[in-house]
């Protein structure tokens, strides 16, 4: 009898498990749809020349602007800290990441990397050549290439979720709430910089920040890092590489 009732209890645990991962991927490709379509709207509000999207680019731009070209040392503050967290430093970190996950033997970890944070910088190009906006004329410092989407939004953003994606079966509880407290601080304030620098408008931050959540949505659900880590509610997985 005992018996019996733990097997209708495990496949009762394994039933809801496996409708929740059910449900969490719904809620992904939903977000990314609406990521999309954000995108989408921002880049038709471009080339159809929306008066209202003008104004709001123009009057996020022009307050920076002015502060900054008045205050060489704090424009100069900015462009450091875009470099120093921008998409290039991730892309070598990633780099480090993919040749240690080779050395260990995780193949998939590393593929992961390579489709989310190396790939980014194909997805960002490839976008940049098809809307092919001129940057900003009040830009404060340098920039290549041309304005949207934001190359910066949108790597880090694919970058701290790719990250993330790996370490959170790792961490606990406390921690978790740190890491995304963190990411997102991380995101917002790279966004933001490229608008104070006047680089970037507001809608092309924000178009590399729903391109970039939409490219990784894409890709952790066709290839997931830990296809085979699923946690119940209220549990907390086990360390990838560890459970036997």
């Amino acid at each position: 009898m005992s018996s019996t009732v733990a097997r209708k209890h495990g496949k009762s645990v394994g039933a809801g498990r496996d409708d929740l991962v059910k449900t969490g991927a719904k809620w992904l490709i939903v977000s990314a749809v609406v990521a999309v379509a954000v995108y989408a709207a921002l880049w038709i509000g471009y080339a159809m020349q929306w008066t209202w999207l003008a104004d709001l680019d123009d009057a996020g731009l022009a307050g920076p602007y002015r502060y900054g070209s008045a205050h060489p040392a704090w424009v100069t503050a900015w462009d450091v800290f875009c470099t120093v967290l921008g998409p290039f430093a991730f892309r070598l970190l990633a780099l480090v990441m993919i040749v240690v996950a080779l050395v260990r033997r995780r193949p998939r970890i590393a593929l992961f990397l390579v489709l989310t944070v190396e790939l980014s910088a194909v997805t960002t190009e490839l976008a940049k050549f098809l809307v092919d906006r001129p940057r900003p004329a009040t830009a404060l410092v340098h920039a290549l290439s041309t304005s949207f989407p934001s190359g910066h939004a949108l790597g880090v953003m694919v970058s701290v979720l790719a990250l993330s994606a790996l370490a959170w079966p790792t961490l606990g509880p406390r921690l978790r709430g740190w890491w995304v407290a963190t990411g997102a601080l991380i995101v917002v304030a790279i966004g933001v910089g490229r608008v104070v620098l006047n680089v970037h408008h507001p809608s092309d931050v924000v178009a590399g920040w729903a391109l970039g959540y939409a490219w990784f949505v894409a890709v952790y659900l066709l290839y997931p890092p830990y296809p085979a880590t699923v946690a119940a509610v209220g549990e907390t997985p086990a360390v990838p590489g560890n459970a036997r």
